[in-house]
């Protein structure tokens, strides 16, 4: 876990490797409460009888649902301190690489590509997401989240 507290200490970060989270295993029941959520129910998500003999074998995760796991797995590796607000302002070059099959394991790898000054006082940070999907040589998503820190 890495501690910043305060505007220098976040503009210090550029560059660096934040490391990786703990693994998250995937269920039925996670794929099952995120498609009740998000309002997704297709097949390859929520039928495991027809997604058997879909074209990956079982269900699948929603993609979203990967990628909604990027802020709390981010939290394990990076807390900020010292500032007023924090604002997930969007994400860049967002991709699904890799099927994320039920019953299968994700983590979060991270880092900090640049930090720069926005208005009103603030930093914006873009950090890399790789989510790693365990045994696979490909990630299961990556994107570039950015979030702006003000006073």
């Amino acid at each position: 876990m890495i501690t910043a507290n305060g505007f220098e200490e976040i503009q210090a970060l550029a560059g660096r490797d934040l490391g990786t989270s703990d693994w998250r295993t995937v269920t039925q029941d996670l794929i099952d409460t995120f498609a009740e959520v998000s309002g997704d129910h297709q097949w390859i998500h929520t039928d495991p009888v027809r997604a058997a003999v879909g074209p990956f074998g079982r269900t699948i995760a929603h993609g979203y649902m990967t990628l909604s796991w990027g802020i709390p797995m981010l939290a394990e590796l990076l807390h900020v301190t010292g500032v007023g607000m924090a604002l997930n302002y969007g994400l860049n070059k967002v991709r699904f690489p890799a099927p994320v099959p039920v019953g299968s394991r994700v983590r979060l790898h991270a880092s900090v590509l640049e930090v720069t000054p926005v208005s009103r006082d603030g930093v914006q940070m873009v950090r890399a997401f790789s989510f790693e999907l365990e045994g696979s040589g490909k990630p299961a998503c990556v994107a570039e989240s950015v979030t702006r820190y003000y006073p």
